[in-house]
This record gives C-alpha cells, structure tokens and sequence, in this order.
C-alpha cells in the first residue's frame, strides 16, 4: 500500500507540470496572435482614421501621428458634398442589391439540383459552374454583348455581369451545405403532395440561412468595391461608391487630400462594416458547416 501510493505520486506531479506547460504554451500563442491581428489590421485601420481626421497640410504625408486639430465630421461633410457621395450611395445601392437577391435565389436552386443528382454529367456541370471562381471573364466579349442587346452603361446590364460573375462562389458555398441535409426531409414532403418549388422554399431554403449569410457578405464585398467591370460596362453613365471615388481622384478634386480620400472610403465602408458586425455568427457557421464540407 505504502509503496503503491508513494508511486502515484510522481505522476499526479509531472500530469499537473504537464498541463502547466500546456496551458502557458496557449497563452503565449493567443498572445502572438493577437499581436499579429494587431499589427496587421490594428496599424491599417489607425492609419484610415487618423489621416481622416487632420487637414490637407497634415495629412498631405499620411502618417500615424494624431491630428493637432480633429476634423473627420468637417471631411465628412465635404465628401457628401463635394465628392457627389449621396447620388454614387444610391447607385450602388440600386446595382447591389438585385444582384445579390439575384445570385444568391437562382445559385441556392442550382445548387439544389446539383447535390442531389450525383450523377457524372452532373459533377462535370457542378465543375463548370464553379469555374467561375479562378476563370475571369471576358470584359471585351461582355461589353460587345451587352451593346449589341442595348444593356451596355446601364444598370440592368451591370446587374447581369454581376449576378453571372459572382453565381459560382453561390454554388460553391451552398451545394457542400445542402449535401448535409437528409433527404429524407424532402422526401417526406414530397410524400403529403409537396411540389418541387414548394419543398425548396419549405424546407431547404430556411435550412439555408447561415450559409446565405456567408454568401452574402462574400457577393456584396464583391460588389459593392469593385472598380474594374463597373469602369468598363458603366462608362461613367452611371455613378457607383468606387467607381466616384475614382473619378474624382483621377480628375484632380482630390489630387494630394488625402484627408478626403480616407474619409470616403470611411462612409464607403461603414455599410459593410455594420452588416459584418450584426451577421458575424451566421458567417462564420456557414463558413464551417458549407464549403469545409
């Protein structure tokens, strides 16, 4: 008895500096992850506001030193103002979200389709669909159709591009996600009468919800900064967020204010800044549980 429990002992020691070790080891990786995160995110997002907030002299060299006099909400002003801001926040608005509505309805049916046919000439068209993610467009044969059916500036046409660009990474995210779900749901269903647009608004698309969100935010992020197809197919008969900044830089009206620029892209990114925040657990739930799978 003696002998078995003075043996004992040592163990439970070496298990308790063992685990001692491990939680230190932890702690110390949080903290040189944190200190990453801090660097690389903490330093660029300092940078935007302190340099929105000086005047042109002071900012004319952005640097991270604060402003001797803080004037963000005077910048913001101007911006709105000055920069046509409210006109080109309409205009993304009216492009974003039909085309988001847009890809994210016709991709969750297609993707429908093509998790539940497991078929060969299905797997080469779930291939094909998904393409779309390291294939870029054609933008010369875009534009050529799009003057040719009288779409092109227009915001029907740019919708179009959109929702065509951005429908793979909708197929992607939602078909590894409705894989997941029994069939046996839809059979049931279809067993008391259901017919197929009825099982899929009833039962997959409300099965749907955080892998949507996920979607969302990518498609929108997308969207709402893109500068190149919206230079070439709007050929400035339309205003948009970035491409009014663009314009407005490259004309000269905000040639060395910087203070102005970083402002803009402030209230350009507050909306998505806002929609991240709010849906933040949904994102990362469709992240995990859709295109992991």
């Amino acid at each position: 008895m003696t002998s078995s429990t003075f043996g004992a002992a040592p163990k439970t020691n070496d298990s308790v500096t063992v685990n001692k070790k491990s939680h230190s080891h932890a702690v110390i990786h949080s903290l040189l992850v944190a200190l990453v995160m801090l660097v690389l995110l903490g330093i660029p997002f300092w940078l935007l506001i302190v340099t929105a907030g000086k005047s042109q002299a002071e900012a004319i060299v952005p640097t991270m030193k604060l402003p001797s006099h803080w004037q963000l909400l005077q910048n913001f002003a101007t911006v709105l103002t000055e920069g046509k801001m409210l006109q080109a926040f309409f205009g993304s608005i009216i492009v974003t979200v039909p085309s988001v509505f847009l890809a994210l309805m016709l991709g969750s049916m297609a993707s429908w389709v093509l998790a539940r046919r497991a078929t060969k000439p299905m797997a080469m068209v779930y291939a094909l669909s998904i393409s779309g993610l390291i294939l870029p467009p054609a933008v010369v044969t875009v534009m050529m159709l799009l003057k040719m059916i009288g779409l092109s500036g227009t915001a029907f046409g740019m919708i179009g591009v959109y929702v065509g660009i951005y429908l793979s990474t909708v197929i992607f995210f939602v078909t590894g996600f409705i894989r997941t779900i029994p069939i046996s749901l839809e059979e049931a269903a279809r067993m008391d009468g259901a017919k197929p647009m009825r099982v899929f608004f009833t039962i997959i698309m409300p099965l749907l919800g955080p892998t949507l969100a996920t979607a969302t935010i990518l498609v929108t992020l997308y969207i709402w900064n893109d500068v190149f197809y919206s230079l070439f197919i709007l050929s400035g008969r339309m205003d948009l967020l970035p491409l009014n900044l663009y314009n407005v830089a490259s004309a000269g009206l905000y040639l060395n204010n910087w203070h102005l620029i970083f402002a803009y892209i402030i209230l350009m990114s507050l909306p998505l800044l806002l929609i991240f925040a709010a849906a933040q657990r949904r994102i990362i739930s469709g992240i995990t549980g859709g295109a992991v799978k």
